[in-house]
C-alpha cells in the first residue's frame, strides 16, 4: 500500500487552468502550434506519449517555452517514461490512470501531476499518492452531475479537472459542478490543424473560461 505523501507538488497558480492536449502533434509543427496557444493565454501544454516522437516535441517545447508555461506529457504509464519527460525538461505529468509508482517518480522530479480517476476509490488513492490535481476521465461519461456527487466527499482543497468531451461549449456546466481545471483535446487540436485553426479554437476556449465564475 502506498504511504501518504507529506507535501504533494501543488497545482500551479496559472491565470487559466486550461490544459492543451496535443495528441498526435509532430515535432515539426509543435513549436508553431504552442506559440499560438501561449499567445492566446494557455500556460499548460500536454503532449501525449502516443504522439509521433513525443520526447522530441517535449524537449523542443521545453527549451523554447519552458520558462513561460508548464510543458509536459500525457498518457504517462510507467516511471521510466515519467523520468524521461523530466529529463527533457517537462514539468507536467498527466496520466489516464492512478499508478502510485508513476506519481512517486513525478513527485521526486518536482513535476505537477494530474492522474485520471473515475470513482471515489481512485480519487482518494490519487490524493494519497500525492496527486496535484485529479483528472476525471472520461468526463463525458460521468457528466457534471457525476463529478459533483464525488466532490461532495473529497477534501475541499482538491483541484478537480474534467477531461474527455470537454470544450468551450460545456465549460460552464462543469464549472457549476465544481470543476476548476479543464483538459481540451480534439475541441482544441486535431492532427492536421493549422496554427490559424488552433488559434480560433483556443480563443473560443479562453473566452469561455474568462466568462466563468
Amino acid at each position: 500500500m502506498p504511504q501518504p505523501v507529506s507535501q504533494p507538488i501543488p497545482w500551479p497558480k496559472v491565470k487559466r487552468s486550461l490544459v492543451a492536449i496535443l495528441r498526435g502533434i509532430r515535432p515539426d509543427e509543435a513549436e508553431a502550434i504552442v506559440e499560438t496557444l501561449i499567445e492566446i493565454g494557455f500556460e499548460l501544454i500536454e503532449v501525449p506519449l502516443n504522439s509521433p516522437d513525443p520526447f522530441v516535441s517535449i524537449e523542443l517545447l521545453c527549451k523554447r517555452f519552458g520558462r513561460d508555461c508548464y510543458i509536459g506529457a500525457g498518457t504517462v504509464l510507467d516511471p521510466p517514461d515519467c523520468a524521461r519527460v523530466a529529463d527533457a525538461g517537462g514539468r507536467l505529468m498527466v496520466s489516464p490512470n492512478v499508478d502510485a509508482d508513476v506519481l512517486a517518480m513525478a513527485q521526486s522530479r518536482q513535476m505537477v501531476t494530474m492522474p485520471g480517476v473515475f470513482s471515489p476509490t481512485e480519487a482518494f488513492l490519487a490524493l494519497r499518492s500525492g496527486a496535484s490535481a485529479l483528472k476525471f476521465f472520461p468526463a463525458s461519461v460521468l457528466g457534471p452531475a457525476g463529478i459533483a456527487a464525488q466532490l461532495a466527499v473529497l477534501p475541499k482543497e482538491t483541484v478537480v479537472g474534467a477531461v474527455g468531451g470537454v470544450s468551450d461549449k460545456n465549460l460552464a456546466a462543469y464549472w457549476a459542478a465544481g470543476v476548476r481545471a479543464f483538459g481540451l483535446g480534439s475541441s482544441l487540436y486535431r492532427p492536421g490543424m493549422t496554427a490559424a485553426e488552433v488559434r480560433a479554437a483556443a480563443l473560443a476556449s479562453v473566452q469561455a473560461f474568462d466568462g466563468l465564475g
